[in-house]
């Protein structure tokens, strides 16, 4: 038997365009490195409230800057991520309490669907400027993620419950408890120790913590999910 996998937990929000760069990388990389990868969504406002921060879509310079900066991303990470019209006024107002909620609700009660189910709820607001607060988006993600319309709209209901507003609610605190200071926030767990990385700009420091080999945000010969 070899060493066991190192425990890596990937605090995240769709509402994020660089959390989903951070997803896809480590969606990837848990194929080739000794590591289990842990899903765990939490809400950026609440952890930009916790932290002091703001969005970068909210600082004038930091957004003019996204705009440059994601068509190169997209390139780079061979992710197909566009920024929505309007993003930097209705979308950020609009939040995405509900959809993290939902992702939370699968998390809970059927986790193997959090990886498919997230990135498609990052297709329809990062790729084909979709309303991720609209009910029917969030069912339609997740019909296409696999999942049945009875399954979704199961959680779809359950995102009004105590416990599923009471557990994305500790899984932002968690985060917060590590030093996040916005999403997306990797917290590697090596050697009885945790080391927390902000970004989706950090993962060639992340191989280095794990011992492992860094090629690149997209591997070769390896397939991407998208």
């Amino acid at each position: 038997m070899g060493p066991a996998p190192r425990i890596l937990e990937l605090f995240y929000d769709v509402l994020s365009p660089y959390s989903w760069l951070g997803f896809e990388v480590l969606c990837r990389y848990q194929h080739l490195w000794n590591v289990k990868l842990q899903l765990r969504p939490a809400l950026i406002a609440g952890i930009m409230k916790d932290s002091g921060n703001q969005p970068p879509a909210m600082v004038p310079r930091k957004g003019q800057y996204m705009f440059k900066e994601i068509p190169l991303l997209k390139l780079f990470f061979q992710v197909p991520i566009h920024i929505p019209k309007n993003f930097f006024g209705e979308r950020v107002k609009k939040g995405s309490v509900n959809a993290m909620r939902f992702l939370t609700a699968v998390s809970m009660e059927q986790p193997e669907m959090l990886e498919k189910v997230s990135r498609e709820l990052w297709m329809r607001i990062w790729s084909r400027d979709e309303d991720i607060t609209e009910s029917q988006n969030i069912l339609a993600a997740a019909e296409k993620a696999g999942m049945s319309t009875a399954q979704a709209q199961h959680f779809l209901e359950n995102i009004t419950t105590d416990e599923v507003k009471d557990k994305l609610r500790e899984t932002t605190e968690a985060a917060c408890k590590y030093g996040a200071f916005g999403l997306p926030t990797t917290v590697a767990h090596v050697d009885g120790k945790s080391y927390m990385l902000f970004g989706s700009d950090r993962m060639e420091l992340l191989a280095y913590l794990l011992g492992e080999k860094w090629m690149g945000p997209a591997p070769p010969n390896l397939k991407a999910r998208i």
